[in-house]
């Protein structure tokens, strides 16, 4: 249970301060409103860099698509799989919740009900769902090898995950653009849920046919990155 209990938190705390940061920027009469893509993107890293502290204790998965890329090359048992994912949705869910507590004033002030839902989770900037699909794909597969590739270096201790961040700081960076970077579904369908389900003032749909994207996306992508790097490694 220690293992589920560390990925349910370092997944909480990295959603609490990742979609609070998009609170932060996207909802009326907030300190940071319109602060930026750059904020978003630097504290994401940062809020990933906060989990991986948090659930160092489970291998800071954190994600999903990272679990079932790792079990698929033999660096995580198949039978801890379900109870990994279940504690990351649910900690996903739990950090939603948090961030809609944290602004519990704002919510109202906003009229936009696109805005509220994009505090959740993603929506892609242009709506194609065989290109949203592919920016996904790609995205995660830069995580997931690049996680690999880290994790293969002799660092100095503890750079490990400040490469990590930095690694889903660039991501947003360079790839975020058309889908808001979801490359974990996790990130996207615990809050989307949370959305659907919290009493938000004026909030609209929670767009679950989308939510299909960040969900096969992320998967496909790791699994690709985990193969080719099995391969590459030998």
């Amino acid at each position: 249970m220690s293992v589920y209990l560390s990925e349910f938190l370092g997944t909480m705390v990295m959603i609490l301060l990742g979609d609070g940061v998009v609170a932060g920027v996207l909802l009326k009469d907030s300190k940071a409103k319109d602060s930026g893509w750059i904020v978003i993107t630097v504290a994401w890293g940062i809020a990933v860099l906060m989990g991986i502290f948090v659930a160092a204790a489970s291998g800071a998965h954190m994600n999903p698509a990272i679990t079932i890329a790792m079990a698929s090359i033999g660096k995580l048992s198949w039978a801890l799989v379900p109870g990994y994912i279940a504690a990351q949705m649910a900690g996903a869910f739990a950090g939603a919740v948090l961030t809609y507590l944290t602004y519990l004033a704002h919510w109202a002030r906003t009229d936009d009900p696109t805005t509220k839902l994009g505090v959740f989770c993603t929506i892609p900037a242009v709506r194609n769902i065989p290109a949203n699909l592919l920016t996904e794909v790609i995205g995660t597969f830069v995580l997931v090898y690049g996680v690999l590739a880290i994790g293969a270096n002799n660092l100095t201790n503890g750079m490990g995950p400040v490469a990590v961040a930095s690694l889903v700081v660039v991501i947003g960076m360079g790839l975020g653009g058309p889908t808001g970077y979801a490359i974990n579904p996790a990130r996207d369908l615990g809050p989307r849920l949370a959305h659907a389900l919290l009493p938000i003032p004026g909030k609209g749909g929670s767009d679950f046919a989308y939510a299909p994207v960040p969900i096969i996306g992320p998967i496909v992508g790791a699994l690709l990155a985990a193969f080719f790097f099995n391969a590459v490694a030998g």
